[in-house]
């Protein structure tokens, strides 16, 4: 049983990495079932990592810069911020909190009026580096940082691929300096990172699939799964933080 949901969490690992919609985020969840959040949250950051590598070969020249040099700085913080607190952090408040806001915005998205173009919008810088520490910071906890990162980049319209290659390169870079504070909270060790290297494999190969999948999929179809995605997740994490809370 561990085997086989281990190697389904590498295979959401590689298929969010590829573009496909939050579903990296169930990647945790999966390996919940049998072990502890942290515990695979630690595992499951050198596949993340490794992933991270095909993911920016498919898309790095698809990125818009002014929304990384907000990302790079603010999940700088929030990774951080984490490293400093992690012994404080009560993770299902941080769960819930990050579901509930994450289902609010994604509700906002459903039931405003449709529009018949999308333009791209003008960044808001506070909003920017506001969400961007809370994604560090989610992604540091729980590897689940999609919710804030979506409430500041999914109103900028930005085209598909520039989306999903932003996306990509911001995490990159988040998991990335996440490999630290791992390393020092022992969170990824000799243990961890030996059982890792087995999900690499699928992880990397589920990367192409999802790359070729995002391809296929129409802009306007892509964001509404985007948004769906988003709502689903959140109300699972919030289902999982009153679960634990009220255990």
């Amino acid at each position: 049983m561990f085997w086989g949901l281990a190697t389904l969490a590498a295979v959401f690992v590689g298929l969010g990495k590829g573009g496909l919609p939050v579903v990296a985020a169930l990647a945790v969840p999966s390996l919940a079932l049998i072990m502890s959040p942290i515990a695979a949250a630690g595992l499951l950051l050198p596949v993340y990592i490794v992933s991270d590598v095909f993911a920016l070969a498919a898309y790095r020249r698809d990125y818009n810069k002014q929304v990384l040099k907000i990302a790079v700085i603010a999940m700088s913080l929030g990774v951080l911020i984490g490293g400093l607190t992690a012994h404080l952090v009560i993770e299902w408040m941080v769960t819930a909190l990050i579901g509930l806001m994450g289902a609010a915005f994604a509700l906002k998205l459903l039931v405003e009026p449709k529009q018949k173009a999308r333009a791209t919008q003008p960044i808001q810088k506070a909003s920017g580096y506001f969400w961007c520490t809370i994604a560090g910071f989610t992604s540091f906890i729980s590897h689940n940082g999609g919710p804030p990162w979506q409430i500041f980049t999914l109103p900028l319209n930005l085209p598909k691929s520039i989306f999903v290659g932003t996306s990509v390169i911001a995490f990159s870079y988040c998991n990335l300096i996440k490999l630290i504070p791992y390393l020092w909270l022992g969170q990824v060790n000799l243990d961890s990172i030996f059982m890792s290297f087995y999900l690499m494999l699928p992880a990397s190969m589920a990367v192409f699939i999802g790359v070729k999948l995002v391809q296929r999929i129409p802009e306007l179809l892509f964001f509404k799964l985007v948004t769906w995605a988003l709502m689903i997740i959140s109300l699972k994490l919030i289902w999982d933080g009153m679960r634990i809370g009220l255990s």
